[in-house]
């Protein structure tokens, strides 16, 4: 009886260790544009100093993995697409969100606000909203299975 208990209780835990892990939003995620449902880079999402951040990791198309950011301004002018930072200080907020002031979209050289958060129903689906003023865009990230 003893050890079928703490069979369970092992059990258990792995369970509960593997919903947690599945339900984060760090781990890496293949951008799907929003306009045409093209697979178009991998993300590395992460946490630093308790904040989210986000690091373009791979290039999905052959063609583009050097494309540079040709309409960028300042430091990010021609700099590779490939290792950009487009997500930073990103903050979690009590509704289980990230909100931050850096959503940065290479191709149209833009920064928007931003609200990044698990899709409720499948926590392999990143839900990545940018803001402009009141219009806003959601794209819905897969995770990369590794």
């Amino acid at each position: 009886m003893k050890k079928n208990k703490t069979l369970f209780t092992i059990a258990i835990l792995f369970f509960v260790a593997h919903i947690s892990v599945a339900q984060s939003v760090f781990g890496k995620w293949k951008t799907i544009d929003d306009r045409n449902g093209k697979e178009k880079a991998v993300i590395n999402v992460y946490e630093k100093n308790g904040k989210m951040y986000g690091k373009i990791i791979k290039i999905v198309d052959p063609k583009r993995r050097d494309a540079v950011c040709e309409k960028c301004e300042g430091d990010l002018k021609n700099a590779p697409v490939l290792g950009l930072h487009i997500i930073k200080n990103a903050e979690k907020t009590d509704k289980n969100e990230y909100k931050g002031k850096y959503l940065f979209d290479p191709e149209q050289a833009m920064t928007f606000r931003c609200k990044i958060w698990l899709d409720p129903e499948d926590s392999d689906k990143l839900k990545v909203r940018g803001y402009l003023a009141f219009i806003y865009r959601t794209q819905t990230w897969i995770r990369v299975k590794e």
